[in-house]
């Protein structure tokens, strides 16, 4: 099979939501004649879409930097539902009703605002983080949930951009290692109600933008050397 000529460097890449980061990864590989080293730079979970950078050939050795980019986000936060996962795919644990009067927006914003800075976060009981070795979502399926030790993270601008109760949707910009999923919970405890992650997209990590980004549907061994970015660029 006749090999690609690709120049080693990274893909911005839109993941639909539905599946993990690494079926973006199975997709490249199957291109016809793909043969290059290859990784991604930060899971997004399956129900999340948005920017997923993928490192080519000697990019993979710069995927660290990106761990310490900021990311931005948008994201729909439901209101009265607690899961264990912290996302509207969980088991849930309670639900209550929230009234379209029980929340006055001022409140709201106020609250949402009040996460701004440097935060202390418990992770989502069920993530990519490892415990002993082990990734917590493979512990969780056996039936072994581990609540994670809290971290600091840094809020760096969260904005509300509609509030259509039991829904918030809101643009967060965060450091890395902050998860959406458990800032969504913590606003939702703080407001009294409880509240899971409906639904996400990434729209930066670092320079790499979303209105910048390539479908997997048009990526294709005779596409895919147009969209590689050069490694020079981080």
């Amino acid at each position: 099979m006749e090999k690609i000529n690709v120049i080693d460097g990274f893909l911005n890449v839109n993941k639909p939501s539905g599946i993990t980061s690494y079926d973006v990864i199975r997709f490249i590989k199957k291109i016809p004649g793909f043969s290059s080293k290859i990784g991604h730079t930060g899971t997004l979970d399956p129900i999340a879409s948005g920017v997923l950078v993928v490192c080519i050939g000697s990019a993979t050795k710069k995927a660290e930097k990106f761990l310490k980019m900021e990311k931005e986000y948008l994201a729909t936060m439901l209101l009265g539902l607690s899961t264990d996962t912290d996302d509207i795919q969980g088991k849930i644990i309670s639900k209550v009703e929230v009234l379209q009067d029980a929340l006055k927006e001022d409140i709201i914003h106020n609250t949402v605002n009040s996460f701004t800075g440097e935060i202390e976060q418990i992770p989502p009981s069920v993530s990519a983080l490892r415990k002993h070795g082990t990734r917590l979502y493979k512990l969780h399926r056996q039936g072994r949930t581990i609540v994670p030790e809290p971290r600091k993270v840094h809020i760096y601008e969260i904005e509300i951009k509609k509030i259509e109760i039991p829904r918030i949707v809101f643009r967060v910009v965060c450091s890395s290692g902050t998860y959406i999923r458990a800032l969504c919970r913590d606003i939702g405890k703080k407001l009294g109600y409880g509240a899971v992650q409906e639904s996400l997209v990434r729209l930066r990590v670092g320079n790499f933008r979303i209105e910048d980004s390539v479908e997997l549907n048009q990526l294709n061994k005779d596409t895919l050397s147009k969209y590689i970015i050069p490694v020079s660029v981080v």
